[in-house]
């Protein structure tokens, strides 16, 4: 099977789509946790802002990569490229699931210790939450980006 034909692959429609959407559900990430007042007071809570600053211009580059490879039909056929790729991807794509996982265990954490900063009525966990599950959706997408990649890397070498 070609690269072309393999859905994913750098260069491709859903390649594009894999970035673009690491790129909304990061932002979304990074915007519901810093709506909240004590983000930073909490060690997880800047480890995800952190990865997700690293994750959205590392995707939005890959996007813009791949719009330019399919508005001018010259996929990226150099094993060298799709190395820098899949290391780059599986090294944010673990680093996107170690901060996914920590925050959703702290939030979960202060919902149980019952403190101030989960009162009921001001939403403030919820916002953590919501930031946790943007960042695990970001992590699946990159995964699944990643996995493609590393599938296609022995048609290369």
């Amino acid at each position: 099977m070609a690269m072309d034909e393999v859905p994913g692959s750098v260069g491709t429609t859903a390649s594009l789509s894999l970035r673009m959407g690491q790129v909304f559900f990061s932002c979304a990430s990074l915007l519901f946790m810093s709506l909240g007042a004590d983000f930073y007071s909490y060690t997880a809570f800047c480890y995800q802002i952190t990865v997700m600053g690293l994750v959205i211009p590392w995707s939005f580059t890959l996007a813009l990569a791949d719009g330019y490879c399919i508005l001018f039909k010259c996929p990226l056929h150099q094993s060298g490229i799709l190395i820098i790729l899949i290391i780059g991807d599986w090294v944010l794509s673990v680093l996107t699931l170690a901060a996914a996982s920590s925050t959703a265990s702290i939030v979960d954490l202060l919902i149980k210790a019952n403190g101030p900063i989960c009162l009921p009525n001001t939403y403030t966990c919820a916002r953590y939450q919501m930031s946790a599950a943007m960042a695990f959706f970001s992590w699946s997408l990159s995964m699944a980006s990643s996995l493609v990649n590393l599938w296609l890397l022995p048609s290369f070498v």
